[in-house]
């Protein structure tokens, strides 16, 4: 089949033609970022565990958090902690709720801390447990505790100091009520912070099972999140708060384990698929009485498998019960640094 010619239009109307094609071509690549999945601005993140969180107690005080501690935590590599924090064991249980002082001056020098030192800070609500057994009666109480926390914070920088609702819920407290039972102290933390970001978990201790059902709320500064101590005989073998506890001796990578993995990807992309946004892994690790060599294996093959999604890793822990970094020997434990893809040896202040 012969085709007729093209017609040949006056130098005027080419040159229009010729800015217009040009014009979406500059446009196509934004419109494909446009579409592109959505992730926290984030690289590689420890948790500050069982300093902050505990109940009643306050932190473990010959492990105190200080500046030394940030800057070896941004000498090392990470750009951003998570620092759990118990505000319903220093705040009052009835009206009108007042967090304790002297714990927020606490709470203040970690954050203020870890800021300072150019570390980015996901400050969360940890061990609430009133708002798992009772989420409706509850309910005040949490969104007055989260009210004095983001007016507290509400001018450090946005970019950098980031909220986590609610650690782990579990319970009573699940994916159909997440929303709602949250709702108040979302608004609470809006007054304030209309921009900044703020992180949700799922139901069953935020189990990567929980993202099938997670639903948030219509906020573009809403942020998912999930824990991984998958397969947890192996995580949590001889954890003393676990009964029964996995009995020691269990080694990562049987083929369970590896055939686990795939499972666990498409568990993201699904959300991915439905949200637009990758969800922070929270939370992972592999506890102290494992072998070294053993944790080792199992932070590799996390970070192999989960980052290539761009999901962003928060391991647990600086340094208790997880720990990255020998208190008593005042060092990094070997190995687990170049696991996660950080450098071995801090470069020299």
């Amino acid at each position: 089949m012969t085709m007729p010619a093209m017609p040949r239009f006056p130098a005027p109307m080419r040159q229009a033609l010729a800015t217009l094609l040009l014009a979406g071509a500059a446009l196509a690549p934004h419109t494909a970022m446009a579409r592109k999945p959505a992730s926290l601005p984030m690289a590689t993140c420890i948790n500050l565990g069982n300093h902050l969180d505990m109940a009643h107690g306050g932190e473990i005080q010959h492990n105190r958090l200080g500046p030394a501690d940030f800057a070896r935590i941004k000498a090392a590599g990470f750009d951003t902690v998570r620092l759990p924090v118990n505000w319903s064991s220093h705040s009052l249980a009835t009206p009108p709720y007042t967090i304790d002082p002297a714990w927020f001056a606490r709470v203040d020098q970690v954050v203020d801390g870890a800021l300072h030192a150019g570390l980015k800070v996901i400050l969360n609500s940890h061990n609430f447990e009133a708002i798992n057994t009772d989420p409706v009666g509850a309910q005040p109480w949490f969104t007055a505790v989260w009210k004095q926390i983001a007016d507290h914070y509400a001018s450090r920088p946005r970019q950098t100091l980031w909220f986590e609702i609610e650690n782990e819920p579990k319970d009573a407290l699940d994916n159909a009520n997440l929303v709602t039972t949250f709702a108040p102290a979302l608004a609470a933390i809006r007054r304030h912070n209309p921009n900044r970001p703020v992180i949700i978990g799922g139901e069953k201790w935020s189990n990567i099972t929980s993202l099938a059902t997670l639903n948030l709320p219509d906020d573009p500064q809403v942020w998912p999140t999930f824990h991984y101590y998958e397969p947890f005989a192996f995580t949590h073998q001889g954890a003393t708060w676990v009964a029964p506890s996995p009995p020691l001796g269990r080694t990562y990578g049987t083929p369970a384990d590896l055939a686990r993995l795939p499972v666990d990807v498409q568990r993201i992309k699904a959300y991915v698929a439905r949200t637009g946004k990758i969800p922070l892994m929270g939370e992972t690790g592999a506890f102290e009485s494992i072998p070294t060599d053993q944790r080792i294996a199992y932070y590799r093959s996390v970070f192999k498998t989960f980052r290539p999604l761009g999901v962003p890793i928060c391991v647990w822990a600086y340094t208790n019960t997880f720990p990255f970094f020998d208190s008593h020997k005042g060092q990094w434990i070997p190995g687990l640094r170049g696991a996660i893809g950080l450098p071995e040896t801090s470069p020299k202040r």
